[in-house]
């Protein structure tokens, strides 16, 4: 897979903050029933082995007329359950109890991707609760983690399901038809405190399923199966070992505006050490793309998940390793630090860096991200048809079919209020957190 425009989404708050006015352009008025067509590949979507998908929710608006959803070419990969024997037919469609309607607001189509050979959705997050706790690592057990900074779900906890994701909390990302969790270690100053971020960019991005390249860098280009969970990043369970490869998506810079003043770099030290007051760190992460068709979790929280891999040598193409042939939306996560007056710089670390030993404890080496997927089914199925399959170039939680989602009361502001709070006590002063055996993250 050849790389994409936007990786480290360098520019994509001012892309979405500056060309996006919710409301302000004609509705392109959804006419007629809709639905998502289904078949025994698509299962997973459809709660059974055919019929119709039952995801339209509460009242949703339908997609904008002369947008096909039933009949895109090809099949509309819903729910990626594409493999026979695919196990993410466990997880059903659950409703959320949320009046959709309300959370969307009319906007006109988005112009193409092109010259970009992927469709992109993006979307803001602020951040969200700060906990000790890890729904995938520990479930159940509160308090046993290092500390993270959650955005998305603001009611995700150590006890956290899919159920409980779907049906209950608010969300820090664009409204709450993203129920999703994503976390990461908290920023700390050195000085007793965390940096919260002025906010969090999400991009999602991968080829349309009609792309030749999907069945020659893999089986085929699918959507995000419903409840998938991971870690990706530095890998705890190895803090002794140097892990380039984990690091590959990883990026560190300073900028100003929206101008990088450093390279990107795989830790903090070098742009910590020219970032000024009034500018920002940008920390970005991005996700594997290879899934291996039957698992939402593994003991690892990893392994169900792969990067592509350099495929025959006469091409140099890359391709998803054999075990793990679908193609998935990559999504890459920007988070933006404000850096005032009074601070130093030189002294930031993630909660995680702790766990490195000393030779290989640079700032930012541990820096990691978790997942749990609880999109509004019927919602991200648009997204993914639309923006992704037609190749949109969507921004602010355009859905790409005459609709986007409204922006609900924890988007992010253009500062954070507060920026710094104090760490909060661990819940066992004597716990090491995020140490324990047996984790990922």
């Amino acid at each position: 897979m050849p790389p994409v425009s936007g990786a480290e989404g360098g520019n994509e708050y001012a892309t979405q903050v500056a060309s996006v006015a919710i409301g302000s352009e004609s509705a392109a008025g959804g006419t007629g029933p809709w639905e998502i067509g289904c078949d025994r590949y698509v299962r997973e979507a459809c709660g059974g082995s055919g019929g119709a998908a039952a995801v339209r929710s509460n009242g949703a608006p339908p997609p904008a007329s002369g947008v096909n959803i039933i009949g895109m070419p090809p099949r509309l990969s819903v729910g990626a359950a594409w493999a026979a024997d695919a196990a993410v037919d466990a997880v059903k469609p659950m409703r959320s109890g949320l009046a959709v309607g309300p959370l969307l607001a009319p906007k006109d189509i988005p112009p193409s991707s092109a010259p970009d050979v992927v469709g992109a959705f993006r979307f803001l997050c602020s951040a969200g609760q700060l906990s000790y706790d890890d729904p995938i690592v520990y479930p159940g057990q509160p308090g046993k983690a290092h500390l993270h900074q959650f955005f998305g779900n603001l009611g995700a906890d150590a006890h956290s399901t899919y159920e409980s994701l779907r049906t209950t909390g608010e969300s820090s990302c664009q409204n709450s038809l993203n129920r999703s969790a994503y976390w990461m270690p908290a920023m700390l100053d050195g000085r007793g405190h965390v940096v919260r971020p002025d906010f969090v960019s999400i991009y999602y991005k991968r080829r349309p399923a009609s792309d030749p390249a999907c069945k020659t860098e893999g089986k085929a280009c699918v959507g995000i199966p419903r409840g998938l969970r991971f870690i990706f990043g530095w890998d705890q369970t190895r803090p002794a070992v140097a892990q380039p490869e984990n690091a590959v998506h990883t990026g560190f810079k300073c900028v100003e505006g929206w101008e990088p003043v450093t390279p990107t770099a795989k830790d903090m030290v070098a742009p910590m050490k020219v970032c000024k007051p009034g500018q920002h760190l940008y920390a970005s992460l991005a996700s594997p793309q290879c899934w291996n068709g039957t698992d939402l979790d593994t003991a690892d929280h990893r392994s169900h998940l792969a990067e592509p891999r350099p495929g025959r040598a006469s091409s140099g193409q890359l391709q998803c390793p054999r075990t793990h042939p679908y193609i998935i939306p990559q999504f890459t996560m920007t988070v933006a630090y404000r850096i005032e007056q009074g601070d130093d710089p030189a002294r930031w670390h993630l909660s995680s860096d702790h766990m490195l030993p000393a030779a290989l404890r640079r700032p930012g080496t541990s820096f990691h991200s978790d997942y749990f997927e609880a999109w509004e089914d019927d919602i991200r199925l648009r997204w993914e048809a639309a923006c992704i399959d037609q190749m949109l170039n969507c921004s602010d939680g355009d859905l790409g079919d005459g609709h986007i989602m409204a922006r609900g009361p924890h988007y992010p502001k253009p500062k954070v209020s507060p920026r710094l709070v104090p760490v909060p006590p661990a819940p066992d002063a004597n716990a090491n957190h995020g140490s324990h055996a047996g984790g990922g993250d």
